[in-house]
């Protein structure tokens, strides 16, 4: 289990808090995936921490683990032509907005692995759903894949997902590697790209694609 963070007053164990994590904000082909996530009172997840910090059978095993321990969670994606449109960022904030509001029970906090909490005009895109039911509370905090158990578990759910995609997109586009570097600027991933030039994939305004 992954260690303690100093979360506002109010955010207890009794409260319906949602772990929030990206994956695939770097890269240069493919979307940037988001999980939401909440968790029981009481669990038991060995090992849980930043996704980043696991080797592949472990996060696999952990990911199984944590589907099936969740009180709910969700992942949303967005793809590299909106990525292209609108920029990470803001595309970052709407996958992680897409994938809080489709929690059951609705959260009443929303804890962000980052230093950023989501703009409300684009997280109230997406809580309409919800009625006039107001807007969570937000915090982002630092480091939060590696301190908040919840923030941990989306960040191994949304790297297995989208490693898992990249891995099945790779039968597409052969040519460039996507099942080892899943989108990545890898030393390979670049020399494929001055070879080949870009695929569909891939993210037309970061640099090193074109």
């Amino acid at each position: 289990m992954a260690g303690k963070a100093v979360l506002p007053d109010g955010w207890g164990p009794s409260s319906c808090v949602c772990g929030i994590d990206e994956v695939g904000r770097g890269c240069l082909a493919g979307p940037v995936v988001a999980c939401a996530l909440i968790l029981p009172p009481s669990y038991s997840l060995s090992g849980l921490t930043d996704s980043k910090k696991l080797p592949p059978k472990k996060r696999e095993e952990l990911a199984q683990a944590i589907r099936e321990c969740a009180v709910s969670y969700s992942i949303a994606l967005v793809g590299q032509r909106t990525i292209d449109r609108i920029n990470i960022l803001q595309s970052t904030f709407m996958a992680m907005s897409m994938a809080c509001s489709r929690l059951s029970p609705r959260p009443e906090f929303l804890a962000i692995d980052g230093n950023k909490i989501l703009p409300e005009e684009m997280l109230g895109r997406f809580w309409m759903r919800h009625g006039d039911a107001p807007l969570p509370v937000q915090k982002a905090i630092v480091r939060g894949d590696s301190l908040v158990p919840a923030i941990s578990a989306a960040s191994i759910l949304a790297k297995t997902y989208r490693d898992a995609l990249m891995r099945f997109l790779s039968s597409r586009y052969p040519l460039y590697g996507f099942e080892k570097h899943v989108g990545y600027g890898t030393a390979h991933h670049l020399q494929m790209l001055a070879e080949h030039g870009p695929c569909p994939l891939h993210r037309r305004t970061f640099r090193g694609v074109l």
